[in-house]
């Protein structure tokens, strides 16, 4: 942990993640990817299976967990101590994995599998409710909203109350307002801007997840996902500066030295 926030690390088992699909799906090379960043100060590994780009197919999930539970257990194995999240919205495959060592569960669907809340409540695990509109394959189609901050943070505040009433406790729910998904390219700044803040105030942690995405590349003039670095640092620190709690990042290292140095600056002295 820098400081006051959590850095989670991403970890693609995908074949076809939109900024680094196919580089890490094999166990050996996921597992030396874990190893930089846990040595690069990320707190959390979050390893997906499906891609959730926009316009991805869904995968089925015994593929997707035929990806994931190997490299978890391998993850688990080597670092007991490691926090690993599962990135899945099937609650089988989050089942799977948290007997495999995840303690998060980091939920595109906020719920959307019925089963879910039962499952992290029952693993007394975290879980990360996210606000997408529709399915990653179509969730662009209609990025139109008559109250966008307002939405989003009436639909995960349903969604935190009925993982509650599956008896996931109060602390181990966060929230994200889901940067990208299903949101124009211009809403975004003011998703993390505004949204960030609406979120904190229902009493929950709130992740972002900024990293390498679009509006990224639009805002700085930068096409390859790869080399926008330095403006996903400039989202993470935005939205840590209006209260995010945890920052989902490809790029940890950076993010981890931005954030130290952010962090000495603009913390209260004593």
């Amino acid at each position: 942990m820098t400081g006051r926030v959590t850095v989670m690390g991403v970890l693609n088992a995908t074949p076809d993640s939109f900024s680094d699909g196919g580089q890490h799906a094999p166990s050996a090379q996921a597992l030396a990817h874990a190893a930089r960043m846990l040595a690069e100060g990320a707190d959390w590994v979050d390893i997906g299976g499906e891609s959730t780009r926009p316009g991805a197919e869904p995968v089925s999930p015994e593929v997707e967990r035929a990806r994931v539970i190997p490299v978890i257990q391998a993850i688990h194995a080597r670092w007991p101590s490691a926090i690993i999240s599962v990135d899945t919205r099937h609650a089988d495959t989050a089942e799977q994995a948290l007997l495999a060592g995840a303690r998060v569960v980091n939920d595109v669907s906020a719920l959307g599998d019925p089963r879910m809340a039962s499952v992290v409540a029952a693993y007394g695990a975290r879980v990360v409710l996210m606000h997408m509109r529709g399915e990653p394959s179509s969730m662009q189609d209609d990025t139109r909203y008559d109250d966008l901050v307002g939405e989003v943070r009436s639909f995960l505040a349903r969604r935190a109350e009925r993982a509650e009433a599956a008896g996931v406790l109060p602390e181990r729910i966060l929230l994200d307002p889901g940067v990208g998904f299903g949101k124009a390219t211009t809403d975004n700044p003011r998703l993390i801007a505004e949204g960030v803040p609406a979120l904190k105030g229902l009493g929950y942690p709130v992740v972002i997840g900024a990293s390498r995405k679009r509006f990224i590349g639009l805002l700085s003039g930068v096409d390859r996902p790869a080399d926008r670095v330095a403006g996903s640092i400039g989202a993470a620190l935005a939205a840590v500066s209006v209260g995010a709690d945890v920052v989902r990042v490809h790029d940890v290292a950076a993010t981890v030295h931005a954030l130290a140095v952010f962090l000495a600056i603009t913390a209260p002295g004593p």
